[in-house]
């Protein structure tokens, strides 16, 4: 174990930066000494000035996710809702050549939303739909060279999202045993819904299936350098576990209104203070 191991954190531009218009978001991460981003749906966006902007400030994007249904009425992802098979699947295709254009080695695929009358029974039903259209697009996956990514979402902030736990998400990629199928590991959920975090991330990070990180505090979603999750015992144990991935800096910042989050960013700098050889790599 090398405890100065680099950690490298990339700004999700869907949360930072919200004073500044979304493709503004770029230079503004880029000068905050960023070099990898991730945002949400960037379909929503001219991808020609996406590709630009990321091409002309060094920038790797890293994750987005993949058309989630009509989230302005409230879909929250297609994977296991019934009838939507060829809405799903054409998602998924669109955001794997999408990856591919962007040059982004991963898509977080939601899972959707399940709810109804006889919950649980409506939830085995969602589970059985899942699977089998996440083997689908694994596959699909390994055509287009990338990879996909399931993340557990805790219920409070989504309510009756299917996947809430990383034993579940963990047991469904061990299943579909495709190395293009990952874990993405957002520690803000995961303490929210099941806590002991260090354990989790010893237990998780070395059998190779968690493809991502996020952060962000709890229980207020803010920087992650207060609330009950203490992120320099993590960034620790991160560098000890030897993380080579990412980790997604998901989060609202305190300060909404201009240059908040570049003022935020002192937890950043605490966190990369002790590997020098982090520099650049941000």
């Amino acid at each position: 174990m090398n405890p100065t191991s680099p950690l490298k954190f990339a700004a999700n531009l869907s949360w930072l930066y919200p004073d500044r218009p979304f493709l503004d978001r770029f230079q503004a991460a880029a000068d905050d000494g960023f070099r990898g981003v991730e945002c949400l749906f960037p379909h929503e966006h001219p991808e020609s000035e996406i590709r630009a902007r990321l091409r002309n400030l060094g920038l790797e994007l890293v994750l987005f996710n993949a058309a989630p249904g009509d989230w302005a009425a409230g879909e929250r992802g297609l994977a296991c809702l019934e009838g939507r098979e060829s809405d799903f699947q054409s998602s998924v295709l669109a955001a794997l050549a999408l990856a591919q254009r962007l040059d982004c080695p991963r898509v977080h695929v939601m899972a959707g939303l399940c709810s109804g009358a006889a919950p649980d029974q409506d939830r085995t039903r969602a589970l059985a739909i899942y699977e089998q259209r996440l083997a689908w697009a694994a596959e699909q996956a390994r055509l287009a060279g990338r990879t996909l990514l399931i993340e557990p979402i805790n219920p409070r902030d989504m309510p009756g999202y299917l996947l809430n736990r990383q034993l579940e998400a963990h047991a469904l990629v061990q299943r579909i045993n495709s190395p293009h199928l990952q874990v993405q590991l957002d520690l803000y959920h995961c303490q929210i819904v099941e806590g002991d975090i260090s354990t989790q991330l010893r237990q998780a990070l070395p059998t190779g299936r968690v493809g991502h990180l996020q952060v962000a505090a709890v229980p207020d979603r803010g920087e992650p350098d207060a609330g009950e999750l203490h992120y320099p015992h993590v960034f620790a144990e991160l560098r000890a576990l030897q993380w080579p991935g990412w980790i997604g800096c998901e989060y609202r910042p305190r300060q909404s209104g201009p240059g908040g989050t570049s003022a935020g960013l002192n937890w950043l700098h605490a966190a990369t203070a002790l590997a020098p050889e982090e520099k650049g790599t941000r």
